[in-house]
């Protein structure tokens, strides 16, 4: 009896998290807008000889400098915005 009701919680639990997570609507757009000084944190793959992702933050300009179009790349690498 007792398994039947914690199988009852933990599938009310599940079913309330993939409602949840449902419910999030996707990222889309650009980047948010900030100063001159903004820095915007990007999810950038693993340096030659090392497997670990890294996250670098850089303003607009030092990003467009290495070829990379915040607005475009936001949605799917962005991570933080620190003013």
């Amino acid at each position: 009896m007792a398994i039947k009701s914690l199988f009852a919680a933990y599938s009310m639990l599940a079913a309330a998290s993939f409602t949840a997570a449902a419910a999030e609507p996707p990222q889309t757009g650009g980047a948010p807008a900030g100063e001159a000084n903004t820095r915007y944190c990007l999810r950038v793959g693993p340096v030659t000889g090392n497997i670990a992702e890294t996250v670098e933050c850089w303003t607009r300009a030092e990003w467009l400098d290495q070829d990379v179009d915040v607005d475009k790349e936001w949605a799917k690498e962005g991570v933080a915005v620190i003013a």
